[in-house]
């Protein structure tokens, strides 16, 4: 749990509070997991089962009723430490066992007049195995207890600037940490807790800024011009005229690379919003100036397939673009590593392979990444060694990105946004169906196949099971052979338990139009371009998030004909699938889909932040506490303004708090 010293068990808060001055009746249990205290008195108390089955079981009575207290752990202390006919305070969490309530493991203390007089209790994270070692709720009440009357104010030092707590009327620091802890009322409690969420949401802000300050000095190639490539592009090979929104971020990418400072540039813009067409036209810019630019996607399917739309858009202007992937060999690879390094192919579209020690360029000046969350910090990196000086990085995301996780997950970066989707796309209608439509269902999309176009059928990942999900799969994939006789209809599967080479295979064959019908889990979920899909059919979509259905649903509606994403569910829903699935049919912009998915789910679920540990707030939620982040996100901007480096005396506490918690790898600035 991150408990190595005494400071760490001051920063193990407690997660909620039990008003020990309410007490319950033993006939006012009403549910499961429900927090009781009941005085009453106690008998029967004896040891039942063998082996590890034994448990100690007493019999509480109050004038309502009588309920069983069980203990499967320490039984014997306790036997020695309860007297029968005795009255106690007990307090624990009701649980059902055949029908019935009890109270496992509950906390039981004489009833006299000390405990009458209980206030709020803390209730601590813990875990069964510190539990089954005696390390309860209620020992680190009391651990936490004897520390605070070992300790004092000067023990636990202010760290923000006396101007900040005055502005924003914050608690002082020693007292925040008393009152989480043990509140003498609930305004102390709020004010510790606002206090201390205040901290942690201005530290990582003020994280944020000081990498972001190191970005605005790191050196980077200066693009001094629009140059006849860029010109020419714009005048005579644009596939449609640019969105305002794409305009704009142009002219940020070229206000960026302008300076001869390094772009760290953010593009987010939903599924088709264009944003190929900004690298393209960044990476024309980058030639203008003499330099190379490479465009790095997670799979080969998807380097493909930008390969194959920018080389069609640069056809016309004999812009030399190459390839390269893990499966590029002999002849070609070779051809293509010479190219670069005599600087001969401007353009380089590829996977990871781009990243190996022997692709050297001539002088790369722009890196785009491609849905950069599938790629580690530390492959990123690596892209740093190719040149001198780093290239400019633009990295690219479909995954609408809600601006308070942004300002905490992408502070440090500059973030543009592509919000218009370009003229004479259509709208993909969503529809809602249940198991009892399915032949239904499968009717249409065999009438969409019948008039010449294709089909994904996508099935959900269990994450805990890999092997449930490839059952679940190829029983889909029986269920579709029935419907879809595979004499008359050619169907791909796609799934992670395959390997890689028959997965790029079964899914080009899709791509290619080979294939009529897609059958696959959520590999399928990013970048996959194939015009002529037309149908989307989520099943069991009661077990996908908001923002993953959204990216599934942008798989279709990428040619000229109407797109359908069919939502086929189970015949009950809960009531959060029930809003999702209500979301999804009333909604289609991503940004707003986004907002609504952050708020259902939150950051951890949304992010993977085991995986980013980038959020690990103890207590701050920047969903619920927005307000006091763009609070602290303000406080910052003032602060940096003020003292860059946090050299002033007032500043050092909090200069030292930032050191502790910023002492892992800065990979920042490879986005």
């Amino acid at each position: 749990m991150d408990i190595e010293e005494f400071g760490d068990l001051l920063f193990h808060y407690p997660y909620r509070y039990f008003d020990r001055t309410q007490l319950n009746k033993v006939s006012s249990i009403s549910k499961e997991g429900e927090y009781v205290q009941i005085v009453g008195t106690i008998v029967n108390i004896l040891e039942e089962g063998v082996g590890r089955k034994k448990r100690l079981v007493a019999t509480l009575y109050d004038d309502t009723g009588r309920i069983e207290l069980v203990w499967f752990q320490g039984a014997q202390w306790m036997k020695k430490s309860l007297k029968e006919n005795e009255t106690y305070i007990v307090f624990g969490k009701a649980a059902l066992f055949n029908g019935v309530f009890n109270i496992p493991h509950p906390e039981v203390d004489p009833w006299n007049t000390a405990t009458a007089k209980a206030g709020m209790q803390p209730l601590y994270p813990t875990t069964e195995k510190l539990k089954s070692q005696g390390l309860t709720n209620r020992s680190f009440a009391k651990l936490t207890q004897v520390l605070f009357e070992k300790i004092r104010p000067a023990d636990i030092p202010e760290v923000l600037p006396a101007q900040i707590i005055n502005e924003y009327q914050l608690c002082d620091r020693y007292h925040a940490i008393k009152w989480i802890h043990f509140p003498d009322s609930e305004t102390h409690m709020q004010a510790a807790r606002h206090r201390l969420k205040w901290e942690e949401l201005f530290a990582s802000q003020l994280t944020i800024a000081r990498l972001r300050q190191q970005h605005i000095i790191q050196q980077g190639w200066k693009f001094e011009k629009v140059g006849d490539h860029f010109n020419r592009f714009f005048k005579e090979c644009l596939p449609f005229e640019l969105t305002n929104a794409q305009k704009r971020v142009i002219k940020e990418i070229r206000v960026d690379t302008v300076t001869g400072k390094q772009m760290n540039r953010l593009l987010q813009g939903d599924v088709g919003s264009g944003k190929t067409i900004v690298a393209v036209m960044s990476m024309l810019l980058a030639i203008d100036n003499g330099f190379q630019a490479c465009l790095m996607a997670p799979t080969e399917i998807l380097a493909q397939q930008h390969f194959q739309s920018i080389r069609k858009m640069l056809d016309k202007m004999q812009i030399p673009v190459a390839l390269l992937m893990g499966s590029t060999k002999g002849k070609e690879r070779k051809d293509t590593l010479k190219g670069l390094a005599e600087g001969a192919i401007p353009i380089i579209i590829g996977t990871h392979a781009l990243l190996e020690e022997k692709v050297q360029f001539k002088n790369i000046g722009l890196a785009v990444i491609d849905e950069q969350h599938r790629f580690g910090v530390g492959q990123r990196a690596r892209l740093w060694t190719k040149n001198e000086t780093p290239p400019h990085i633009l990295v690219m995301t479909a995954t609408p990105i809600p601006r308070t996780l942004a300002m905490t997950l992408y502070g440090d970066l500059d973030v543009s946004v592509i919000d218009e989707l370009p003229p004479g796309r259509q709208e993909i209608k969503t529809i809602h169906r249940t198991d009892m439509s399915r032949p239904k269902v499968m009717e249409f999309i065999r009438s969409e196949i019948d008039k010449g176009r294709q089909s994904y059928i996508v099935y959900p990942l269990i994450e805990e099971s890999e092997k449930m999900d490839y059952e679940n799969l190829e029983a889909g994939y029986e269920q579709v052979k029935v419907f879809f006789p595979e004499h008359k209809y050619r169907i791909a599967i796609v799934h992670g338990r395959q390997e890689t080479d028959l997965r790029e295979r079964n899914m080009q064959r899709f791509v290619s139009g080979d294939a009529q019908l897609l059958v696959a889990t959520t590999v399928i979920e990013v970048g996959v371009d194939v015009p002529n899909a037309t149908i989307m059919l989520i099943e069991s979509a009661e077990r996908f998030g908001l923002s993953q259905m959204h990216q599934l649903r942008g798989r279709v509606g990428r040619g000229g004909e109407q797109s359908y994403c069919v939502l086929l569910t189970g015949n009950r829903l809960s009531e959060d699938s029930t809003l999702r699935i209500k979301t999804m049919t009333s909604i289609t912009n991503g940004f707003t889909i986004a907002e609504q998915d952050l708020a259902m789910r939150g950051p951890g679920e949304l992010y993977g932040t085991k995986q980013s540990g980038i959020i690990k707030f103890k207590l701050a939620d920047i969903v619920a506490d927005a307000a006091i982040l763009e609070q602290a996100r303000n406080a910052t901007v003032q602060l940096i303004a003020d003292d860059p480096a946090l050299i002033k005396p007032d500043n050092q506490s909090l200069k030292s708090l930032l050191t502790k918690r910023t002492s892992q790898a800065n990979w920042s600035k490879i986005s």
